[in-house]
Formats: C-alpha cells, sequence, structure tokens
C-alpha cells in the first residue's frame, strides 16, 4: 500500500509511467496521461505535463545521451526506469529544474518503482549529466540526435524542404503559443484585446488571421475572459485561415468532412452566419461529442453525422454542396510541436498508407459539390505526399477540376496550394488546397 501511496503521489513517477507508456506501449499521449493526471493532487499536474511534453520533444537527443552514459543498455522490461532516466535527462538539460531537485527528487521517483538498483543507477547518471553537459549536448552522435527526430523524418523533410528542413525541425522542438479565435459574432478582436489587458493578460494580434490572438503565456481557458460565454476559443492560426478560404456564400450549404473535434465548423458558423446550413461528419462519435459540446457554449447550430467520409452514401442527403471542407486525416507531422509523441508513433509506412486514404476521401467528396463550387483540401502535414501530391494525382485522374491560387502573404507558394512550415510566424504547419467544381 505504501507503494501505491508513493506512485500515486509522485509527479515524476507520474511523468516516468506515462512516458513509458508512450514509449515502450506504444500509446498515444491523448491516451497515456490523463489517467495518470487525474492520480495527481491538482497543483502537481502542470509540472508532470511541463516533464512528459518536453521529454517527448527531445527523447531522440536524451535517448542518445543516455546510451553514452550507461555501461550496458537497460532490458526492454525496464522501460519505467528509462523514462525515469529519459525525464530525469530533460530536467538537467533543458527544463529549469535546480540540479539538486533534478537529481533529489528523481532518485526519489526511483524507489517508488520497485527495483532496488535504480536509485543508485539514476543517482549516477544524472550527476555525471550535470558535470559532461556541455559536451553531451555539444557533441550529438548523428542527425538523429542532432535534430531529435526519426531518421525516416528526417529525411523525408530533407527530401521535401532542402532549403527549409532545419528551421521545421528545430520549430518542431519548441513550445507551442497559446492562440484564440475572436467569435466575432460577439464582438470584435480589438474589444477582446482590451478584454485581456484589463485582466493583466499579455496578448497581441496575429499578423496572418483575422480572429487570432496570441498570448504571451498560457494559461488555463477558466482565466480567459468570456470563456464560458461564447466570446473566445483556442485555435492555432494556421487552423483559423481555413474559413476565410472556403468563403461560402449567403445560402450557401456546407459541408466539413472530418471534422471533430470542430474549431474549423465553429468558426465558420462565427464568422458566415448566412449559410443555409453546415453539415459536420466524422467517422468517431466520441470525437463528434466534443464537437457537440463545442457548438453548444458558442451558441451555434450544425447537422451532425457520425460516418465514413469515403462512403457518403450512409450520411448524404443526396442535395449538393457549395462548399465542402475536407480535412484530411494525415501524419500531424506539421503540429509535432503540440503532439511531440508523434515522433515516436508515427512510421515511415504510415505516409503512403495515409495518402491513400487522403486520395478516397477526396474521391468520394467530390461527387457532392455543386457545380461552381468549391472544396478546401486542408492537412497537419509537412510531406508533400500527403498534400500537393495526392491534389495532383486527383486532378490528373477527375475532370472539372480548378485549382484556385491562394494569394497570401503566409507559408509556401507550391505548384497546387500552398504550404505553411510550422513556426512561421507562431502557426503550425499546415497545407490547403482551393478546387473549383467547373
Amino acid at each position: 500500500m505504501a507503494q501505491t501511496a508513493a506512485v500515486k503521489n509522485s509527479p515524476r513517477t507520474a511523468a516516468a509511467l506515462a512516458l513509458d507508456d508512450v514509449i515502450r506501449r506504444q500509446r498515444s499521449l491523448t491516451d497515456a496521461l490523463p489517467p495518470r493526471l487525474a492520480a495527481l493532487d491538482a497543483e502537481d499536474r502542470p509540472l508532470v505535463q511541463e516533464y512528459v511534453f518536453g521529454t517527448l520533444r527531445w527523447y531522440h537527443q536524451l535517448d542518445d545521451i543516455l546510451q553514452q552514459l550507461l555501461s550496458k543498455p537497460l532490458r526492454r522490461k525496464e522501460g519505467a526506469v528509462h523514462a525515469l532516466l529519459l525525464c530525469g535527462l530533460y530536467q538537467c538539460l533543458h527544463a529549469r529544474t535546480p540540479a539538486h531537485a533534478a537529481v533529489s527528487e528523481t532518485v526519489a521517483a526511483a524507489r517508488t518503482l520497485g527495483r532496488p538498483w535504480a536509485p543508485g543507477l539514476v543517482n549516477a547518471v544524472l550527476r555525471r549529466a550535470l558535470r559532461e553537459a556541455g559536451k553531451l549536448l555539444d557533441s550529438p552522435t548523428d542527425a538523429v540526435a542532432r535534430w531529435s527526430h526519426p531518421g525516416w523524418m528526417l529525411d523525408r523533410l530533407q527530401a521535401d524542404w532542402p532549403d527549409h528542413w532545419q528551421d521545421i525541425a528545430a520549430a518542431n522542438n519548441t513550445r507551442p503559443p497559446m492562440t484564440l479565435r475572436v467569435n466575432r459574432r460577439l464582438g470584435s478582436r480589438d474589444t477582446y484585446l482590451g478584454s485581456l489587458a484589463a485582466a493583466g493578460i499579455g496578448a497581441a494580434p496575429h499578423p496572418h488571421a483575422a480572429d487570432a490572438v496570441l498570448l504571451e503565456r498560457p494559461l488555463p481557458v477558466e482565466r480567459l475572459p468570456g470563456f464560458a460565454e461564447g466570446l473566445v476559443s483556442v485555435q492555432d492560426a494556421a487552423g483559423q485561415l481555413a474559413a476565410g478560404l472556403l468563403a461560402p456564400q449567403s445560402g450557401d450549404r456546407v459541408l466539413d468532412l472530418c471534422a471533430a473535434p470542430g474549431s474549423k465548423t465553429c468558426h465558420i458558423l462565427e464568422r458566415f452566419p448566412e449559410i443555409a446550413g453546415l453539415t459536420a461528419v466524422d467517422v468517431d462519435g466520441g470525437r463528434l461529442d466534443r464537437l457537440r459540446e463545442n457548438l453548444q457554449r458558442l451558441g451555434l447550430d450544425a447537422r451532425l453525422c457520425v460516418g465514413d467520409g469515403s462512403k457518403p452514401d450512409s450520411w448524404w442527403d443526396g442535395e449538393p454542396y457549395q462548399r465542402i471542407l475536407l480535412d484530411a486525416p494525415c501524419s500531424a507531422s506539421g503540429v509535432i510541436r503540440r503532439h511531440p509523441d508523434i515522433k515516436l508513433l508515427r512510421q515511415a509506412g504510415d505516409i503512403d498508407a495515409l495518402a491513400a486514404l487522403q486520395y478516397r476521401l477526396l474521391s468520394a467528396a467530390w461527387p457532392l459539390l455543386a457545380s461552381g463550387g468549391m472544396l478546401l483540401y486542408a492537412t497537419c502535414s509537412a510531406f508533400r505526399a500527403e498534400n500537393e501530391l495526392v491534389v495532383e494525382r486527383f486532378m490528373q485522374e477527375h475532370e472539372a477540376v480548378k485549382p484556385v491560387r491562394i494569394d497570401a502573404h503566409w507559408g509556401f507558394e507550391r505548384p497546387v496550394g500552398r504550404q505553411i512550415p510550422a513556426g512561421e510566424a507562431d502557426m503550425d504547419g499546415f497545407y490547403y488546397a482551393c478546387l473549383r467544381k467547373e
């Protein structure tokens, strides 16, 4: 019982167990972290999140360093000790944790893991890491350690973006900003910036997204003025560009495919209240429940359908749409800074399978589009194979498809569409392509 209580109440133990779930058991951070946080006191949860996200962000570098510091590799079954060592190295080499706390508290956490030899090993490894920090950080053994990305991912980035891949990889290792979307149905961005200033919250307007506000530092949504009343939502600026690109007209029927959890759905409804209606489709009913909750908080209405976007016969009412947003499932390689577990969970072979799914969804959505209507294809991927190459193949194999040039001051213009690299103007990595049906 004493060990159970110690595990429950130790932030570093909780962080190590969540990390082990991701690293060894290949669980997503979305699934692995919440139950670990739920077992902690509220004041300890931000610390655990910091250690888990930071360790995963720098996993490949930290694991390379750890192998240099160990006299022999740990056995696979010692995943929790391995994860705790990585967490300790993150504290010593990247976090602002005082050195004595990084060592002593991580050693104390090692005592909760039921391995009598673990505290001594943790103590020795972390003390040596502190002594040799400069050398260890300045001498990575390879590019994987240098950029803290898997090799296959670096190869793709370098092939797709030979002049920018280093900037993209570096941006993936940074903490993302907290970006808000002001509900223009209930007030202007300038007015909301005034409310933030009155509350002592530092913020600035985003240069590319008309409704976006960048906070100086993240904070709980409960502290945002008017959040419960629907004045504002949390959404990255790159995702906020979708509504303006789709630009539905008065009386248009709009379809949002793969819509959950619904940030883009809600933004379209906030920005274009004169549309005839919006249908939001997602294959995951649980995620669609989150969209329903967002609609309720914001006082918006849409038709929600649980269904497979590639099989519209099960949910389409037979009437064409003037605008379709296809926010296609993808590798999420453009949002790694928000989801660092992607670097461990995504595999090289996933990309071709995802591209095939994206093509099927695009092909299934096209017949639902009215003549003269426009489809906006979007992903949060950094890879050409999921973006312009999917769209180019679709254009070659389908008739009446006319690409619409996106004239903008953000991102890179591509042969079809436009790509935002992660980190540009504090945005996530995104791809957009506008296709009109002639």
